[in-house]
């Protein structure tokens, strides 16, 4: 269901999730990977607009549709953004994006396309993410998620081993009624 179709909250609240060793990790794959594929990416905008759109349209995610192709071409081509896509049978499913500070490393974008939800490959995919973020010698691996995502983020992230280091209340902003 669209974004525009449900009811809005009030206040948007972020939970800023972080992992401080790799030991809190709990990998947990799809029973059924026949045909998926995660691979890094350099995508241009257009492709990349059309994994997030895909991904977050459901959601409402807006940060990255607000941006001009210049600004979003700068921002997933920095040094410091690595990008992999999930293929399922050659059609792009998901993806996620991390975001490299020195010993920390931030998943900045994750989630998949609405066909493929409810089939185990959001664990899959949070738990490759993970993995990758954990190296080369990252000390913290941080995410986000709000009230307006899936239900089954917060959980995910949780029974992969993140656990909430703050929360933020805001009045829901403008961006998000339209």
């Amino acid at each position: 269901m669209a974004l525009a179709l449900r009811q809005i909250p009030d206040t948007l609240i972020t939970y800023h999730l972080l992992m401080t060793e790799r030991a809190q990790f709990q990998p947990a794959y799809a029973d059924d990977v026949r045909g998926v594929v995660i691979v890094p990416m350099s995508p241009d905008v257009s492709f990349y607009r059309y994994l997030y759109d895909g991904v977050g349209e459901t959601f409402g995610w807006r940060d990255r549709r607000l941006m001009s192709d210049h600004e979003l071409e700068a921002a997933i081509s920095a040094e410091h953004i690595s990008i992999y896509v999930m293929s399922v049978d050659g059609v792009p499913g998901g993806y996620f994006e991390l975001g490299h500070y020195g010993d920390h490393t931030q998943i900045e974008y994750f989630g998949l396309r609405p066909k493929y939800h409810g089939r185990g490959l959001g664990k899959h995919l949070l738990t490759m993410a993970i993995a990758e973020a954990w190296k080369n010698g990252t000390c913290t691996v941080g995410v986000h998620t709000c009230n307006l995502d899936s239900i089954s983020a917060l959980p995910n992230y949780l029974k992969r081993g993140f656990f909430i280091h703050h929360e933020e209340r805001e009045p829901m902003p403008e961006r998000y009624y339209f």
